[in-house]
């Protein structure tokens, strides 16, 4: 057997890419519906030469939420792979890549296709998921050129506030207070990261990381953060909406089109697989 062909003659290939959001209807596909995911499958099963192909991903984006460094991945017949190149020179991987940018429309773009190593799987090896979330709150920050990835806020925001504000909100816990709750999914996830900075030109921008989001978290989290930063709400409030543990109405989902998944985490060697045999646990407290 050669490296990365598996027993049976499949392998497994990563993808690496990136999207705007604004055109398209969140990740998963749906019917009659323009979504990531069902562009990709259909740029890849013309560029592979089959009826039909599935993807697994990291992290599900929703309509309008951008990616700067999403994942999948993908397995098919070695031998597949190799008749998809035709008459090229290049490697199969590259050949791939090359033709699938060529079929895809401009907002979606594939970095790199490469062979994934023992024990990799897109969505359940992941570490961690890095996201920002990017709020120009004053005028002279609103450029109609970032439009489409950045907030127009209308009020100065206080980042010292949402700062101390976020620290309640880090580490082991049940974010059912910012999750649309689903049947028989759990909220607990684990927060890395929360800080607000401004960029160089003064933008605020969010890090968020953590090693999975529940359905609407991040946006729930920025809605809470941005009230305690104009002053509607007192830097406590954020932990008072945490222990809850439900869904407060007076936190705003905030608009998607701020929201960037930038950049998704894996382990090495063997923790590959053992990584995704721990996410596939049920997360508890």
């Amino acid at each position: 057997m050669t490296k990365g062909v598996w027993e049976d003659g499949r392998v497994r290939i990563r993808i690496d890419l990136a999207y705007d959001g604004t055109d398209f209807s969140g990740w998963a596909t749906q019917p009659r519906l323009r979504t990531v995911q069902g562009t990709l499958e259909a740029a890849l099963a013309t560029a592979l030469r089959l009826q039909q192909v599935r993807v697994v991903v990291a992290g599900r984006t929703d309509t309008g939420v951008h990616a700067r460094g999403q994942v999948a991945h993908l397995d098919l017949e070695a031998a597949v792979l190799a008749a998809s190149a035709g008459r090229s020179t290049e490697p199969p991987l590259l050949a791939l890549q090359r033709r699938l940018n060529g079929i895809l429309p401009a907002d979606l773009r594939v970095h790199a296709v490469t062979e994934a190593p023992e024990g990799f799987d897109a969505r359940f090896s992941a570490i961690w998921r890095r996201y920002a979330y990017r709020v120009a709150d004053t005028p002279e920050l609103v450029d109609p050129l970032t439009r489409r990835h950045v907030l127009a806020w209308p009020r100065p925001l206080d980042l010292d506030a949402m700062n101390e504000a976020a620290g309640a909100l880090v580490g082991l816990r049940d974010f059912a207070s910012f999750c649309k709750r689903r049947e028989g999914a759990t909220t607990v996830r684990t927060l890395l990261e929360l800080e607000w900075q401004r960029d160089e030109l003064g933008v605020a921008t969010a890090r968020v990381v953590a090693d999975a989001f529940c359905h609407n978290m991040v946006r729930s989290l920025m809605g809470c953060l941005l009230a305690v930063g104009e002053g509607r709400h007192p830097v406590t409030w954020a932990a008072e909406v945490m222990s809850a543990g439900r869904r407060d109405p007076r936190v705003v989902v905030v608009q998607a089109h701020g929201l960037t998944l930038e950049e998704v985490g894996y382990p090495e060697g063997a923790e590959l697989l053992a990584q995704a045999e721990r996410a596939r646990a049920r997360r508890t407290l």
